[in-house]
């Protein structure tokens, strides 16, 4: 997550500007993201969809890595992100998906129309209170918002320098809880361990697919490979082509439309 600034009154502003910036940052290179970032473990969604579930709307979808899921468990979806890039490729990968331009605190999706409302990385990006009254407003009664993240495991050593050297900003500390508004209750959590197999290669291409690095400067990038390529194959001993187990983690947070 984006660190609130701390500090003056002014604090919130600078984050809600920061916050933008950043997420401007995924506005193109869908399929650069499609192709590099990795998708979530079948046990997250299995976890999150209530029983007897059948509309879901996915905000904040980009190119459809848990929208994927939603698909996969028969669910009608409805895909909402603000990226017309991002959703060319959610389109081309599912056509039966109903995808839409929108925010999630407006997403033009009617009222009352879902049993879920999914947010798969997404969530840091949004004015918390205002996403949440708007999910509540397109959930039926007793709908369910949830709120998913991968992050790298950084209790394995040699991934919490990977993380470093990547600008991995969305390693939560752990007493995190996501903020939603009053409109929810019972919220809980519920995590997965899992490994993605990568290669340097992959690597070297998820670093360009992270807020931080698109948003750097040319020489900040440079620096940033470098460091990522003396890691990988000097320090660690790589070579191309070899398979890495890289450790995630997947936090999915749950709670009931009060």
């Amino acid at each position: 997550m984006v660190p609130r600034p701390k500090g003056t009154s002014t604090g919130p502003k600078l984050f809600e500007q920061r916050r933008l910036e950043l997420g401007q940052s995924f506005q193109d290179g869908g399929e650069h993201y499609e192709r590099v970032r990795p998708g979530y473990p079948a046990d997250s969604a299995d976890w999150l969809i209530p029983d007897g579930a059948h509309d879901a709307a996915d905000v904040g979808a980009g190119t459809g890595k848990f929208t994927a899921l939603l698909v996969e468990r028969g669910l009608a979806v409805s895909a909402v992100d603000p990226s017309s890039d991002m959703l060319a490729q959610l389109r081309k990968a599912y056509p039966q998906v109903n995808a839409l331009e929108g925010t999630a605190e407006a997403t033009g999706l009617a009222d009352s129309a879902f049993d879920v409302v999914s947010v798969a990385q997404a969530w840091h990006w949004f004015d918390p209170l205002a996403a949440s009254r708007e999910a509540a407003r397109i959930l039926r009664p007793r709908g369910v918002i949830g709120l998913v993240w991968n992050q790298l495991d950084t209790s394995v050593p040699w991934v919490h320098r990977l993380s470093r050297i990547m600008h991995a900003g969305d390693v939560h500390k752990p007493d995190f809880r996501p903020a939603i508004g009053p409109e929810f209750t019972a919220l809980e959590s519920h995590l997965t361990r899992w490994e993605d197999p990568v290669t340097p290669e992959d690597l070297l291409e998820l670093v360009k697919s992270r807020s931080y690095y698109l948003r750097a400067n040319d020489v900040t990038r440079a620096k940033v490979m470098g460091n990522l390529q003396w890691y990988l194959f000097e320090h660690l001993g790589h070579v191309d082509g070899d398979v890495l187990m890289l450790p995630y983690l997947t936090q999915s947070w749950r709670a009931r439309k009060a």
